[in-house]
């Protein structure tokens, strides 16, 4: 089974990418990005061609370099970097699975397709199945983003049982303001040890009393991070009354 070198948590900056005038992808910002995040923030998880950083408006060649330049200016400096290649093409989703996997990167998250919308939660997880098979030795993640996508099949139905389809699975990056659904998921699966980030940054501190181990936002503040740290910490220590 896949399993980071240490479990995603705390705060992860969902990068934006930087774009010319001209609507190219800058790349020649990205090691400055690096560093603003890491020395001027305290942040060392990201989240790489997702919603905020418009993956899915950039092309499958754009793609490859935006993460290829984050894992090369990164490697020594980020903690962990997850690469998001949700696509609604499932081979497109595959070839960007492999192609994280290639430039070492330290995890993969896939939001469902939102085009010819899966019905149900065996459709979902044999899309999402196949596209954790072509990177079989990353960790996995689940982005949920129905405001979004329109897939509205509740993250509590999809985790239950998830890792015996797909044995990589480590978490769920839940984007949604349904925190009962979100509150079953943590309730419902803490044995599992899965990694719970948060994404509405509005809710973001009543999701962490609830049991989110850490959130993925547009925002990256020192301040915020580290008490996003410590209401972690302290949830854990709490026993059960």
């Amino acid at each position: 089974m896949a399993s980071p070198k240490k479990k995603l948590q705390g705060l992860v900056a969902a990068t934006i990418t930087p774009m010319t005038e001209h609507g190219e992808i800058n790349l020649s910002v990205i090691g400055r990005y690096v560093d603003y995040l890491v020395e001027e923030q305290g942040v060392k998880n990201i989240f790489v061609n997702g919603t905020t950083g418009e993956g899915l408006s950039l092309s499958i060649s754009e793609r490859r370099q935006v993460a290829e330049e984050w894992m090369t200016k990164g490697r020594n400096k980020l903690d962990q970097i997850v690469i998001h290649v949700g696509a609604l093409s499932l081979k497109e989703s595959q070839e960007l699975a492999r192609h994280a996997a290639e430039i070492g990167a330290d995890g993969i998250a896939v939001i469902a397709p939102f085009f010819l919308k899966p019905w149900n939660k065996d459709v979902l997880i044999n899309f999402l199945k196949e596209v954790a098979a072509a990177a079989p030795a990353l960790p996995f993640y689940y982005y949920h983003i129905p405001a979004l996508t329109g897939v509205k099949i509740r993250a509590e139905e999809l985790l239950d049982g998830i890792q015996e389809k797909i044995p990589t699975f480590q978490g769920l990056k839940f984007s949604d303001t349904d925190l009962l659904d979100f509150g079953q998921c943590v309730d419902q699966n803490r044995e599992q040890q899965f990694a719970f980030l948060f994404g509405v940054d509005e809710q973001l501190l009543s999701a962490l009393v609830m049991g989110a181990t850490g959130a993925v936002g547009s925002f990256a503040f020192r301040d915020l991070s580290t008490l996003c740290s410590n209401l972690v910490l302290g949830c854990r220590k709490r026993k059960p009354s």
